[in-house]
């Protein structure tokens, strides 16, 4: 029972950051009460690698 609690807190944590990511950062914009985490969100996602577009 609390492996599942668990897993359903870092679930909503993680669901919570991609809603914070897509809300602030990812539109050019700072987080209004932690600028620091909206800087650590972009450092990241410019780590990860992406696909090229194909025309």
């Amino acid at each position: 029972m609390i492996l599942v609690l668990l897993v359903m807190l870092g679930i909503l944590l993680l669901a919570l950051l991609v809603v914070l990511y897509v809300a602030y950062p990812h539109r050019g914009q700072d987080v209004p009460t932690a600028p620091w985490l909206g800087d650590v969100m972009r450092r990241s996602v410019d780590r990860l690698p992406t696909l090229d577009r194909r025309p």
